[in-house]
């Protein structure tokens, strides 16, 4: 059972959460998620009840606690960015996932060869690639 930190936009927009929620419910069925509060519906754009000290706090332990990292870039966070980052310095196993449109994602995300970068069309899609880590 691996310990997965799962990163999603918060901050930077809500319009994927019930797909973080989706892929959260998945990789739970065999994996600890430590930030499976990133799913929730509940979660607005104007972030935690936490302030932003014991937010960067809290993450930065998990994402040392874990054993790799899955990001779903398709909403643009200055937050996961520096998530990734992060995790590459600590030699994480990162996984990034996006929807395939003409914008992409940042080129420092895909031209950085450390991330294992997966553009899909359709969620079926998705989570063939998912299962296929697992």
């Amino acid at each position: 059972m691996k310990k997965i930190y799962f990163a999603g936009s918060i901050r930077g927009g809500r319009d994927d959460a019930s797909l973080y929620a989706e892929i959260i419910d998945y990789l739970k069925k065999d994996n600890i998620v430590l930030t499976e509060h990133i799913g929730l519906a509940s979660l607005k754009d104007s972030g935690e009840k936490l302030n932003d000290v014991e937010i960067y706090e809290r993450d930065i332990a998990w994402l040392e606690e874990s054993d790799l990292v899955i990001a779903e870039c398709s909403t643009p966070s200055l937050g996961v960015g520096y998530e990734l980052a992060y995790a590459q310095k600590i030699n994480k196993p990162v996984y990034v996932l996006y929807k395939n449109n003409p914008k992409g994602i940042s080129a420092m995300i895909t031209g950085n060869k450390y991330y294992k970068l997966y553009s899909y069309n359709t969620k079926e899609e998705l989570f063939a690639y998912l299962s296929s880590l697992f």
